[in-house]
Parts: C-alpha cells; sequence; structure tokens
C-alpha cells in the first residue's frame, strides 16, 4: 500500500485560477501540490487550447507581483486603459451612443491588462517549476475527499493518497470536490452561449476595450498585441445559443461578414485569425465556501458571465483573501475559524457580483426596441453624473469607495 503524502495545502485543479493560487501559496512558504486531470495547453494551435483571454485588473498585480508572477507576465500583457461601452441597438448595427470610461480619471495606471489564458498557462507552469516546494501533477485530479479535524485526506485518480491541512477546490463549475463536501449550488442558465476567438483589424484599438450592445448579448473586442504588424483583439460574442451555433459553422468569409455588422464597423473589416471556440454562459454561487479542512475558490465558488472582466478577478479575490488569513496565522491554517472568517469575508461581496452581472447580462440580451431604448437611456443617465461614473469605475475594480486605484 503507497505511503501517504503530506502537505500543507493541495489544490485542486490546474486552471488559470489554481495555478495562480499554486504560485501564490509557494511564494508565501506554504508546501502546495496542485493537481489536474488534464495536461495544460500551451500552445495556442493545439487541440483544446483555450482562445479566450483574461483580464487582470489593477488589484490584481500586487498579487502577482508576490506570487512572482507579474515580472513573467508584463512583457506580454495588453494595457486597457478606457472601457468603452457601444449601443448599438437602433433599427440598423451602428453606433447611437459611445460611452468612454477612463482609468485616468481614477488611478495614474490602466483598469488592468489583457493576457491570451493559453499564454498565462505557460508562464504559470513555469513558475511553479521554479518553487522547490510546489508540486504540479498534471494527468491526475481529484477522486474521494475524507476531511477530518486536522486533515483533509484526497485520494487521487491514480491511486495516491494526500494529507493536506488546507484542501483548496479549484476544479471548476462541476467541481468534484464541492460534491464530495455536499455543498449546494445555484446556477442560472440564459440560453446563451460565447464564442471567443482573435482578430486583427486595420484600426488600431488604442489600449480601448469596446463593448458593443445590441441584443442576444454583447459582443467585446479586448486589446492584444500587434499580430504580424496589425492591431489586434480578442473577441467574446455572446448570442442566444442557436444564433451561436449557426454563427460558428459558417464560412469565414461569411462570419466575417456578420463580425463587421455587428461590431458596427468601429475597427473596420475584422480578420478572423484563430479557430472559434463556443462556451456555454451561466451564473452561479455556492451555497457556501468553506467546508471541513476545505475552500472553494474560483468557478467552484462563482460563475458570471464574461462581462466587465470579473471572473477570475473574483477568482484572485479568493485567493488573495485565504492567502492574507493563511499568513496572519500560519498555525491556523485550514482550521474551522480561518475557515469561516474566508466565507464571512468573500460571499457577501461574491453575492452582490453575481446578482449585479446576472441583471447587467440580462439587460444586455435586450431584443425588443423599447428594451434596447431603455438600456441606452439608463447608461447614459449613469454615465453623464461624474461622481456617478467615477463610483462605477471604482466598483468594477473591486475598489471600496474612498480608496484609489
Amino acid at each position: 500500500m503507497a505511503r501517504q503524502e503530506t502537505t500543507d495545502i493541495l489544490i485542486s485543479g490546474g486552471g488559470v485560477a489554481g495555478l495562480t493560487a499554486a504560485a501564490a501559496f509557494g511564494a508565501a512558504g506554504f508546501s502546495v501540490i496542485c493537481v489536474d486531470p488534464a495536461q495544460p495547453v500551451t500552445d495556442p494551435a493545439a487541440d483544446g487550447a483555450d482562445l479566450r483571454t483574461t483580464a487582470f485588473l489593477q488589484p490584481a498585480r500586487r498579487l502577482l507581483q508576490d506570487a512572482g508572477l507579474w515580472e513573467r507576465l508584463a512583457p506580454h500583457a495588453a494595457a486597457l486603459q478606457i472601457m468603452r461601452i457601444v449601443d448599438a441597438g437602433g433599427e440598423r448595427p451602428e453606433p447611437r451612443h459611445i460611452n468612454d470610461f477612463d482609468a485616468a480619471e481614477i488611478s495614474a495606471d490602466p483598469f488592468g491588462w489583457n493576457f491570451p489564458n493559453w499564454l498565462l498557462r505557460r508562464e504559470l507552469t513555469a513558475r511553479l517549476a521554479d518553487l522547490a516546494n510546489v508540486s504540479h501533477r498534471t494527468g491526475t485530479g481529484t477522486a474521494r475527499v475524507l476531511t477530518r479535524d486536522g486533515e483533509a485526506i484526497v485520494t487521487l485518480t491514480n491511486g495516491a493518497a494526500v494529507s493536506a491541512r488546507l484542501l483548496i477546490a479549484a476544479d471548476g463549475r462541476n467541481s468534484p470536490v464541492r460534491d464530495a463536501l455536499e455543498i449546494p449550488v445555484r446556477t442560472m442558465r440564459y440560453g446563451q452561449k460565447a464564442l471567443a476567438f482573435a482578430v486583427t483589424h486595420p484600426v488600431a484599438h488604442g489600449n480601448v476595450s469596446t463593448e458593443v450592445h445590441r441584443s442576444g448579448g454583447p459582443f467585446t473586442l479586448v486589446p492584444l498585441p500587434d499580430r504580424d504588424g496589425l492591431p489586434s483583439s480578442a473577441v467574446v460574442w455572446m448570442e442566444r445559443g442557436p444564433e451561436a451555433a449557426r454563427l460558428a459553422a459558417l464560412p469565414i468569409a461569411e462570419f466575417e461578414a456578420e463580425m463587421l455588422a455587428r461590431s458596427a464597423g468601429l475597427y473596420g473589416p475584422l480578420t478572423l485569425v484563430t479557430r472559434r471556440s463556443v462556451w456555454p454562459i451561466i451564473s452561479q454561487i455556492a451555497a457556501r465556501l468553506e467546508g471541513q479542512r476545505s475552500a472553494l475558490i474560483a468557478e467552484a465558488a462563482h460563475v458570471v458571465p464574461p462581462i466587465g472582466a470579473q471572473g477570475l478577478n473574483m477568482s484572485l479575490g479568493d485567493i488573495g483573501c485565504l492567502l492574507g488569513l493563511a499568513r496572519a496565522a500560519p498555525a491556523s491554517l485550514g482550521d474551522r475559524t480561518m475557515l469561516a472568517a474566508y466565507h464571512r469575508r468573500r460571499w457577501p461581496e461574491i453575492k452582490a457580483r453575481v446578482t449585479g452581472i446576472d441583471l447587467l447580462n440580462r439587460a444586455s440580451m435586450a431584443g425588443a426596441p423599447v428594451l434596447r431604448d431603455l438600456r441606452a437611456r439608463t447608461l447614459k443617465c449613469l454615465y453623464a453624473v461624474t461622481p456617478v461614473r467615477k463610483t462605477l469605475m471604482k466598483a468594477g475594480l473591486g475598489l471600496r469607495p474612498g480608496q484609489s486605484g
């Protein structure tokens, strides 16, 4: 019978959030094992590559710096200086109102920095390889969980057993750890899917992230570094399921014509430069974020539609909160008091953000002209009042009132 291994922290799940957590806790001096049944795909042309992008907002940089990640990522960053919201909800798909939220109004830094997910996995796994106290194990996942007052005993899919003071579930919206802990989850479905891909275009993006609203969901272009000498953007195009399936199956020339119309021509003709991937859109929140010797983070705890770069940044908030509690009282790692504090600090904010993004997404789906007009008027009114505009920008970054960027 194999000997049971021990560690401070076992992280179940090796997505961007799980890998970031492993680097953060490893850099803080904790022993970490991170397991993932999948192999990380770090080549955009490979099968299974995640062609979505992730924007790290301002508050994330400190966590990334402390984890030794920022210096690796910074050379690949595309800054997000302006968040532009375009209403194109008239009879024809052309801009009716354009509202620019400029980070310069609240901070000397941009709102954040955008990266392709495949590149994040490449740089994160390279960082873990440099940390002697972190073991990153791919091709194996979590099979069974047994928790006691003093430890979580995790049986892996390869038959090995690990005893951890703290088990962190970063294993996705269908989390095996969450299921093993019998933590309920509430799921809201929209009948939407998101197409994710990258494009080049003749008009420079100028570090502007642009959301074009019409119906079905936003069409969002997020800056990327230039590609083959041309301005480039990542696109997330949200539509109702049948329409998303139709678009995904179109020949490239027809798809590019649809993109040009849906983007209201703001960047000129869009040229598809990657394959198209399709992702289901849901909102989800776990009833609690903790179990005995266990904590839920990232999509094991919460899922939101891709609006306002909130998803992963909420996950980084989870990691930062857990890490702060662990640093403050290392001897109490994973005990009942620490995990209760984690739930108490994070869950109300997560609930508020899931609720708010759910409402924003439902508004973005509006197809009836009267509802599209109401959406446009509401945004115009909110934007016009400077204190309200600045408050909205700070809230989007996760900053408290009075807190600077």
